[in-house]
């Protein structure tokens, strides 16, 4: 065989991998983005008060409770893709997910067993939160690696595109059972067939995802033997400056993301007043468009480079969230609602497209996947998993824009760590794998 036809084949089974990688990135995001799409059907089942800001609010607790797991998660499955691979990691995390989306499948309700029924439902978010901590760092760590220097912008950018298509397809499941189901149905039994349906998909992940290749930088990194090299404290021993970069540049991100997607939809319910459904619509359509604009600014930054991608944001997001989000809470039309959303998520996407492989570029292969998730899961556990219980404490206050101003202030802060960090386009540790 050639060496031209050789590389031809190795190019082709990057992009394989890269494609499959993503497909079970979906399906691990739709697992753990089906919970909030469907807490407004679910939350009465588990906590039932008559109240439906108090249910709403128990069930976001339960939410960022799963968040309580991530940063456990990114350090447990992150030192364990350091030291076994990238592929193994990500098939380890892929079977948790399934294992907690079929017990919230089969989980009792209050009737049925009382307090025991919220405890089912938060071990279950705590076992797919052990999951999705690991999840993230394996599959941005796995993405930057095995994309080809001058792509790894946009290659990158496919885990958000596929984390926000689990989003996209959870709400389009809502969409389709909402259109098949009474509203009684749905609140009954009907919420429970999308965690099942999350489960099997799982199942076939885990397949999909043994077949992946193994990255080079990892194959280096074992055959050096540097694979035990991976642990918490030679993290902070050995790049504290770097894992605390991290966790700044995540902080207004990870917030401003939460706020403008998971929380879209209950916002547009218990602020602006539209129906469940037009709500899901409207989150569904402005989602449809995040996800296509994430590998346009993917590209770009392998063009202009990362920092001024996210400096965009930080300065865009600082000045323009509290008036998009008083807008959006006295917005009465759909298209205005959805135009609004457009924006938001337009400026977010300075963030999501390349925060994945900003990370990755910060670490040496041994220590990256732990150093990608850790950090990150640490950041996204405080600012991300709490967002919608924020914003429904300040609500509950009667203060709704002091949520507007507190992503503001995340935002600002993190604008800080994107003015003052080097481009890691120029400076990536990937390069001298």
């Amino acid at each position: 065989m050639s060496e031209a036809t050789t590389d031809d084949a190795r190019r082709a089974g990057r992009v394989r991998s890269m494609l499959a990688g993503s497909a079970g990135n979906l399906v691990e995001w739709y697992d753990w983005y089906v919970y909030s799409a469907f807490s407004l059907y679910f939350a009465p089942i588990f906590f039932p008060s008559g109240d439906r800001t108090s249910e709403l609010l128990a069930a976001a607790a339960v939410f960022a409770v799963g968040f309580v797991m991530r940063p456990l998660g990114a350090w447990l499955m992150g030192v364990y893709a350091d030291r076994h691979g990238r592929k193994a990691g990500l098939t380890l995390s892929v079977t948790l997910m399934c294992a907690g989306s079929m017990i919230i499948a089969c989980a009792p309700g209050h009737r049925a067993v009382g307090v025991a029924a919220p405890v089912i439902l938060v071990a279950a978010r705590l076992v797919q939160g052990l999951s999705v901590g690991g999840e993230y760092g394996a599959s941005a760590t796995y993405l930057a690696e095995i994309a080809s220097r001058g792509h790894r912008g946009f290659w990158s950018s496919l885990q958000y595109v596929t984390l926000i298509a689990g989003q996209l397809v959870a709400l389009s499941v809502l969409l389709v059972l909402q259109l098949l189901l009474e509203p009684a149905a749905l609140a009954s039994w009907g919420w429970r067939v999308p965690f099942a349906v999350g489960g099997v998909l799982s199942v076939g992940v885990f397949w999909l995802r043994r077949g992946l290749l193994e990255t080079s930088s990892f194959e280096t990194v074992r055959s050096e033997g540097r694979t035990r090299r991976s642990s918490a404290v030679r993290l902070v021993r050995e790049h504290p400056r770097e894992a605390a970069i991290v966790v700044g540049l995540t902080a207004g991100g990870t917030l401003a993301f939460y706020a403008y997607t998971t929380y879209m939809q209950k916002f547009l319910v218990v602020t602006s007043g539209f129906d469940k459904t037009t709500a899901t619509r409207i989150t569904a359509a402005a989602l449809f468009v995040f996800m296509l604009l994430q590998p346009v600014v993917g590209a770009l930054s392998d063009r202009v480079g990362r920092r001024p991608i996210m400096i965009g944001f930080g300065v865009l997001g600082t000045l323009l969230t509290v008036p998009i989000m008083t807008r959006l809470a006295s917005a009465r039309d759909p298209y205005v609602a959805f135009a609004l959303a457009v924006a938001a998520l337009a400026i977010v996407s300075g963030y999501t497209a390349i925060n994945a492989v900003v990370k990755a570029e910060l670490f040496p292969a041994e220590i990256r996947t732990l150093g990608v998730a850790l950090p990150y899961a640490v950041a996204n556990t405080v600012f991300g998993g709490t967002a919608e219980y924020v914003a429904l404490w300040f609500k509950s206050r009667g203060v709704e824009q002091g949520f507007y101003w507190y992503v503001t202030a995340a935002v600002a802060v993190s604008l800080v760590v994107y003015a003052r960090m080097r481009d890691t386009r120029d400076h990536s540790r990937i390069t001298g794998d």
